[in-house]
């Protein structure tokens, strides 16, 4: 199956700080904020060179009450990973697993767990070869 968008639900008050957290974090995946929406309440993010795509979105919850949950993005490489991170925690999240490899999953599995600012738990992979 092939996802055409998903995102994360935030309050009113904490959207400036999710939207800034994601910026930095998806960085070094190839995102950027490329879509706006309802006066700012829905910011979409996207990896596509034109941007019009985007896959990722950040939005009010409509009641105010977003739920925490998991989500896990690819990473092209072991330095991505590394990246994300970084930036992650130096743009308010706080650290769910540094950057390593998750052998119970496979030999291969470097990941790496960030908490975004209101508590998601938001996870870059990458599967190859060091």
């Amino acid at each position: 199956m092939v996802i055409a968008h998903t995102g994360i639900k935030t309050t009113a008050e904490g959207l400036t700080a999710m939207v800034t957290f994601y910026e930095a974090a998806l960085a070094p995946l190839g995102y950027k904020k490329t879509r706006v929406f309802y006066d700012g309440a829905a910011n979409g993010f996207s990896d596509n060179p034109d941007g019009n795509n985007a896959d990722w979105w950040v939005s009010v919850a409509k009641d105010g009450v977003p739920v925490k949950t998991h989500h896990a993005f690819v990473g092209k490489d072991r330095a991505a990973v590394d990246a994300f991170h970084k930036a992650g925690i130096e743009n308010g999240g706080k650290d769910n697993g540094p950057p390593g490899v998750r052998a119970q999953y496979h030999a291969n599995y470097y990941a790496a767990f960030v908490y975004d600012p209101l508590g998601n738990n938001i996870e870059v992979a990458y599967q190859g070869p060091a």
